[in-house]
């Protein structure tokens, strides 16, 4: 996680009265006023982007399988729907997982055409352990503090600072929260979907995730099929690969996409001055790693700190402007300003992200078991480092402390397969990283009525409400009536990619960047 949606309902919101709730009907569209109130109570936290937001808190069981148990406080967010064909409730998801989702309730509503949006209650939440939501986890403050040691270990010292920090990082979530970790996973969290729905009055609920929330919505959809009246999940998890073959996949995805912005910077060698072959500005890159592992700029981005700076450009091409910059300076003029400057903006950790990778770790530890054996993770990590060495280490210790957690989990995957839905509507772009477009063909099968809309070309992570107008009119179709598109071959339809991006001193590049804002807020790690 690194750089995520603003706060909700703390100082800069705008909180006064109350409101009443307005329940969903079952899954036909109905009027505003056959509805009845609902046991939330709303009260306003408006921001001057999002004024219509309001918040509200609901507490469901800690444990779903003991529901007089311990309580726990989920935080929810809601733009209310103004028309009179009301169509539910659409509960909305930026992955994570980790992330919170309150905000991208207000982006959700204002990014859809206003005749669609005005038709749902669009739903944010933070999910158990994030955000608002009570507890909140934060098992080891600091934990990505910059210097941190190389993330290639290159000399058993360097593995050995590593898994002390990953064993650390464990060991720290163990004694905080161990009567919370068993009940943080993708299971739990989606019966929570189904507390959220009764408590909107809902008969079914509408969804819409993106990322993590992909699978969170499956998962939900395997657990309560008759619940589902419409989903829409675009950069589709593969299922299949959770969680530990997932992020061994990741790691060739992302090197292609780093391969990429490198062929990017090479195209615009006229201001770079990079060279023109992508592979010399590839190897200029890891000179530029070398150096900053030796010696880190101004003693705060070293090795481990350039690679969380460039790795959200693998997310999103539209901050590849802004790295090429830095990238070109430094090794043009030996000037560090405008690395710290991206290191600050895309890279550095908040006390969010701290937030975030509690729950990420506890989440993706506890969801499906993980090697115990470092051994193990060695070998299998040496051996994509030789193909694909821009993030597989990183990744790797990313995800490191799963080989300590405190409560191991021996489950499998869960077979997501379904056959009950109504149609799902499924989005993914074919170059990209974070979630590889085999798992959206996986999905596409596994789920009997779905139809998959790719975009051809396209890298990005997170691509609906982006500025790519044609895959947006299929979501507005969907969230309309229910309209899919129904084709012949693996995909069911196919839109272009948006143009690259230029480079920040082209005229084209002065205006923001289209869907800046939706990578905002899904941020990074899935």
């Amino acid at each position: 996680m690194r750089k995520r949606a603003a706060v909700l309902c703390g100082a800069a919101a705008v909180v006064a009265g109350t409101v009443t709730a307005v329940p969903a009907e079952a899954g036909a569209a109905h009027t505003a006023q056959s509805a009845q109130a609902a046991p939330l109570t709303w009260k306003k936290c408006g921001t001057k982007k999002y004024p219509t937001l309001q918040c509200a808190s609901l507490e469901v069981p800690l444990d779903h399988t003991n529901p007089r148990g311990r309580r726990i406080t989920l935080a929810l967010s809601r733009v209310p729907h103004t028309a009179r064909k009301y169509q539910g409730p659409l509960l909305v998801n930026p992955g994570g997982p980790g992330g919170s989702g309150r905000t991208l309730a207000g982006f959700v509503a204002s990014a859809l055409p206003a005749a669609v949006a005005a038709q749902y209650d669009v739903i944010g939440f933070d999910p158990r352990g994030v955000g608002r939501s009570r507890p909140a986890l934060d098992c080891r403050p600091g934990h990505f503090d910059p210097v941190r040691p190389d993330s290639v270990p290159s000399t058993a010292r360097i593995e050995r600072a590593n898994l002390l920090r990953a064993q650390a990082f464990a060991r720290a979530c163990g004694t905080k929260y161990a009567d919370v970790l068993p009940y943080i996973d993708t299971i739990s969290a989606a019966k929570d979907l189904d507390r959220i729905r009764a408590a909107l009055g809902a008969r079914q609920l509408n969804y819409f995730g993106y990322s993590y929330g992909t699978y969170l919505g499956a998962v939900y959809a395997k657990l309560f099929p008759q619940r589902v009246r419409r989903a829409a999940l675009d950069s589709v998890v593969d299922p299949t690969g959770v969680w530990y073959e997932d992020n061994l996949a990741q790691d060739h995805a992302f090197d292609d996409r780093h391969r990429a912005f490198m062929a990017w910077v090479a195209r615009h060698d006229t201001t770079y001055r990079l060279g023109t072959d992508p592979a010399r500005v590839e190897a200029r890159w890891y000179a530029m790693r070398a150096a900053l592992a030796r010696k880190p700029a101004e003693g705060k981005v070293g090795a481990a700190e350039l690679e969380d700076t460039f790795l959200p450009g693998g997310y999103y091409n539209g901050y590849w402007p802004h790295l090429a910059e830095a990238f070109a300076a430094y090794v043009n003029d030996r000037d560090a300003d405008p690395l710290l400057e991206a290191y600050e903006r895309f890279g550095a950790a908040e006390a969010a992200d701290d937030n975030g990778y509690s729950v990420y770790t506890s989440v993706e530890c506890r969801d499906a078991a993980w090697p115990r054996d470092w051994r193990r993770w060695r070998t299998d990590n040496w051996a994509v480092h030789a193909k694909a060495p821009f993030m597989t280490w990183s990744n790797a210790w990313y995800n490191a402390p799963c080989a300590f957690w405190p409560t191991p989990s021996t489950h499998r995957p869960m077979d997501i397969a379904n056959s009950k839905l109504p149609p799902v509507l499924l989005f993914q772009a074919t170059g990209d990283a974070a979630t590889p477009y085999g798992g959206a063909v996986t999905v596409h099968r596994q789920l009997a009525r779905s139809s998959l809309v790719v975009e051809r070309g396209g890298g990005n992570h997170g691509i609906t409400l982006g500025g790519n107008s044609c895959l947006d009119k299929h979501l507005a179709a969907y969230l309309t009536d229910g309209t899919v598109p129904r084709g012949r071959g693996e995909a069911d339809a196919v839109c272009p990619a948006l143009p690259e991006p230029k480079p920040l001193s082209s005229k084209a590049a002065s205006a923001s960047t289209p869907g800046a804002e939706l990578h905002r807020l899904l941020g990074v790690r899935r």
